[in-house]
């Protein structure tokens, strides 16, 4: 049997979409920006001559790229309540989130840091500046600029990550996109709709972190 196709009957659930699409890009920008400035952090603690707390980092870094993002997912929402701390949807969403993409970007941001010519650093220091001021104008922004494109992709994978979030209620485009197919029963419409609208917000944002990029390390270095 041929089978019709009624993209018509998405329409009527247009709302519902776009508040999915507005909800995974809140959950993106908070997650990426949190993520990564705690990834900065952790960078600096894995780089540091500190061993306790580098083993520490190293520990929480193994512990979630290793581990599933929905399993750290439904432990927050479902698995701290047990020690008293109960989270939205969103909240558990998010949180999840920033500790995931913390994880990875402290990676990602520490072979930046291993990148950068020992001279430089030894420069800086000749310069009786802080350690805090070497890591601020020496090492951290030559070392994004090297990872930048990295860092952006994984951005992009945990906006995509972020529709598993559905299984615990938070109402992004999968959840939206589930939702619709259980009323109208037209998966293929409602699935294909919602792959065309990550697709969208994926290239969307490759494009508006390369702008950032190129505004953020261009910029700087002419100043």
């Amino acid at each position: 049997m041929a089978y019709k196709f009624d993209f018509g009957a998405i329409v009527p659930h247009w709302e519902l979409l776009l508040d999915g699409v507005v909800l995974t890009t809140e959950l993106t920008v908070i997650g990426a920006v949190v993520g990564v400035s705690l990834g900065t952090l952790g960078a600096w603690a894995r780089a540091s001559r500190a061993p306790v707390i580098s083993q520490i980092v190293g520990i929480y870094v193994e512990l979630i790229r290793n581990t599933p993002f929905l399993v750290q997912l439904f432990f927050i929402f479902f698995g701290l309540p047990a020690l008293g701390v109960k989270l939205s949807e969103f909240q558990a969403a998010v949180l999840a989130m920033i500790v995931n993409l913390g994880a990875y970007s402290t990676e990602i941001i520490r072979a930046g840091i291993l990148a950068i010519p020992r001279g430089q650093i030894e420069a800086a220091q000749s310069l009786a500046m802080s350690r805090v001021q070497i890591f601020r104008y020496v090492i951290i922004r030559p070392a994004l600029k090297k990872i930048w494109p990295a860092l952006s992709s994984q951005i992009v994978i945990v906006m995509l990550g972020s529709s598993v979030c559905s299984q615990i209620a938070a109402e992004e485009l999968t959840f939206a996109a589930n939702y619709i197919q259980a009323v109208n029963f037209r998966a293929f419409e409602v699935y294909f709709v919602a792959t065309a609208l990550y697709l969208a917000m994926s290239v969307l944002l490759r494009w508006v972190l390369k702008i950032f990029g190129n505004f953020l390390f261009e910029r700087r270095s002419h100043v």
